[in-house]
């Protein structure tokens, strides 16, 4: 199972009604999070989760309302005493980019490991799960993100017993381990069945739509995107500045095959987006409006 929270759904900067945008998501003891804008700890606190468990955070790129909470949580996480290594991945310029913003965070009790993305995409592997990187299409170097955690096949005790495993191996074959010893060779795969559906999460914002995102997006269980502007007569706007509005995403959506989608990073001058939701989901009906705290639980199917 897979924890998910859109911690804030505003672009630009904070409202006292919407948080900067910012995801987290919990896996099996371990916490990703998504960018780290301005308020993402009060969003955290005020969610019930705790920052302790984060491991990996990953920036879509260096704007400031991605980027700006990240010195106030390393403080926080330093003060907690955390001695944990902690995994930065972001695109070119991390290492630069965060150095500069620790000067007001320059010791930490726990080192700081920066993974810098390489070229248009990159696979890192992690915590059981895998998060790769695409680039998609803003005024600067912006990628999205897509999470997923692979499931084995269901064990098959007949085809144990058919090819003479002993039953002392048949818990560690099954949780992926290999056996290589006076017994014999055995890998996962002599007693398993064809690998089940695994979960994807598809995440992404500040960007045109690009091939980049229908591609990485397809079947995901949960397809978090950027809708700026819900006002059709803010096309022109969104193209202009590297953008998206609520239909280009659902149009997204739809071609991508995606569950469901929520929209986020909306602007500032977008008090309500849910008076637009009935022509977007005309385009993709499992279209939501993303709010502050609003989370799921994304389960393997049976």
């Amino acid at each position: 199972m897979l924890d998910v929270c859109l911690l804030g759904c505003g672009g630009m900067m904070p409202l006292p009604y919407r948080y900067l945008t910012a995801l987290m998501t919990r896996f099996n003891g371990s916490s990703l999070l998504i960018d780290c804008g301005e308020g993402t700890q009060i969003a955290v606190k005020e969610k019930g989760w705790s920052f302790k468990p984060i491991d990996v955070i990953c920036f879509t790129h260096y704007h400031g309302d991605h980027i700006s909470g990240l010195p106030g949580l390393l403080l926080t996480m330093g003060n907690a005493d955390r001695t944990q290594p902690l995994t930065l991945i972001g695109p070119k310029g991390l290492e630069r980019v965060v150095g500069a913003l620790r000067v007001i965070a320059p010791e930490l009790p726990f080192p700081i490991i920066y993974q810098e993305i390489q070229g248009p995409e990159q696979v890192f592997e992690m915590n059981g799960y895998r998060i790769k990187a695409f680039r998609v299409n803003h005024n600067v170097l912006c990628y999205g993100y897509t999470l997923e955690i692979d499931r084995a096949g269901k064990f098959d005790a007949e085809k144990a017993k058919g090819q003479e495993i002993p039953l002392k191996y048949w818990s560690c074959l099954q949780k992926g381990e290999t056996i290589d010893n006076e017994d014999g060779f055995f890998t996962p795969d002599m007693v398993l069945g064809p690998p089940r559906k695994g979960i994807k999460l598809t995440y992404t914002t500040d960007t045109r739509p690009t091939a980049s995102i229908r591609q990485n997006a397809e079947g995901s269980d949960l397809f978090i995107c950027e809708g700026m502007y819900g006002e059709k007569d803010k096309a022109a706007k969104a193209s202009e500045y590297k953008h998206m509005t609520f239909y280009e995403a659902a149009e997204l959506a739809r071609e991508a095959c995606v569950k469901e989608m929520w929209l986020t990073h909306y602007s500032p001058s977008l008090t309500r987006p849910e008076p637009y939701m009935e022509d977007v989901r005309k385009i993709f009906p499992a279209a939501k409006a993303g709010k502050d705290g609003m989370s799921a639980e994304l389960v393997f199917e049976d």
